[in-house]
């Protein structure tokens, strides 16, 4: 809606957005915004418990280390 406002042209949204299509844009800025709001607040984030970083192991970098060299030998 900001872009729209800016530039006041659909197609610039539309790249923006990347639409094939000014339909599907026009689809999307003629809705409600009522009914947006109400979807957004129906569905909420998932329920991900934050994990660790661990650095991968010795044997998974040999296994990427053969791969690499492998293609650079064809």
């Amino acid at each position: 809606m900001h872009t729209l406002q800016a530039t006041g042209d659909v197609r610039k949204v539309a790249l923006w957005l990347g639409h094939a299509s000014l339909q599907t844009t026009e689809m999307y800025l003629r809705a409600d915004p009522t009914e947006k709001l109400a979807l957004l607040e129906a569905h909420h984030a998932p329920l991900i418990k934050p994990g660790k970083f661990r650095p991968p192991s010795d044997k998974l970098m040999a296994i990427l280390a053969a791969a690499t060299s492998t293609k650079t030998r064809q």
